[in-house]
């Protein structure tokens, strides 16, 4: 484990993503969690909220802004953002900010929304295809060969020339069988969907699917990261039960956080947490405890 990176994160804003009055709160989290040396900054992606700031024009802001940071969309309604334009997006990224962007990619889950921007409803069978042509088509528009061709169900592109960057890492959202088997084919890493933890029924579930995927691709299946995107409290003093009924993590004191997330880390295989309080500590103060006490913890317990 001393050789796999893992990342440390900070998540913006609510499930929905942040609000337009809220972006000069956001930029000032950011530069702190760059200073403090956390790995990655993420937003969500509902554009169809009037109220949100668009998530790529957040990030872009951000990234300029900061200096060694890494900065994702977890992840990115494609149904919204078809993949060639997205591609363009994402190699611009990386040429940019040098490097310093993750690619989060989903098939779409608020169809009742995503229709109101006039994009086609797409079955859930439809949109796990459109996802899985998608990641094909951006690794192929990002370094490349020569001029890409592609024929799909759901994409055509003629002779498009390649940016020549490499391909950022590729997340995935993936909640269904289907879907699953497409990170493994293709992906570099799952965002675990729902807030769900290493210790949940739901990874337990699903991560196996994952790995039969990508075995079944002639993929080592330890190489497709597991990234939790989860929260908790960070609390003064120890609690008694870190977890509630159903067995999900609720938090604990800055050392509870240490061992939990050690454990995670070396028998659990995890590769990467993105954090979000989920009390009324301010937004500064629970970022403080994570990003300057629990992470360097975690790290050197962790390895590098």
């Amino acid at each position: 484990m001393a050789e796999r990176k893992v990342w440390f994160g900070t998540s913006l804003g609510a499930w929905n993503g942040v609000d337009v009055a809220s972006g000069a709160a956001s930029a000032h989290l950011v530069a702190y969690a760059d200073r403090e040396g956390l790995d990655l900054f993420t937003v969500a992606d509902h554009p169809y909220f009037g109220e949100k700031l668009d998530s790529y024009a957040l990030v872009s802001f951000l990234l300029g802004r900061t200096e060694r940071i890494a900065g994702a969309v977890a992840v990115t309604n494609l149904p919204s953002r078809p993949a060639p334009v997205l591609a363009r997006t994402i190699t611009s990224l990386s040429a940019l900010s040098g490097g310093r962007v993750v690619l989060g990619i989903g098939a779409g889950a608020i169809w009742d929304m995503i229709v109101k921007e006039g994009v086609p409803r797409l079955s859930g069978g439809a949109a796990v295809r459109a996802l899985d042509e998608a990641i094909t088509v951006i690794r192929a528009l990002c370094v490349g060969d020569g001029p890409v061709t592609f024929d799909g169900e759901f994409y055509h592109v003629s002779g498009l020339d390649p940016a020549g960057i490499a391909a950022p890492p590729i997340w995935t959202g993936s909640v269904g069988p289907k879907s699953l088997a497409v990170t493994g084919r293709l992906a570099d890493g799952w965002v675990v969907p729902s807030g769900a933890d290493w210790k949940s029924k739901l990874y337990g579930e699903s991560r196996p699917r994952i790995d039969d995927a990508a075995a079944a691709a002639g993929r080592d299946p330890a190489e497709i990261a597991d990234i939790f995107n989860f929260g908790g409290r960070i609390t003064p003093e120890p609690l008694a039960v870190t977890r509630d009924d159903d067995g999900r993590w609720i938090g604990g004191s800055e050392q509870q956080w240490v061992d939990e997330l050690t454990d995670a880390v070396l028998e659990y295989g995890a590769r990467g947490f993105v954090y979000r309080s989920t009390d009324d500590t301010p937004p500064a103060e629970a970022l403080a405890h994570w990003a300057s006490e629990i992470v360097p913890a975690v790290r050197e317990a962790t390895g590098p």
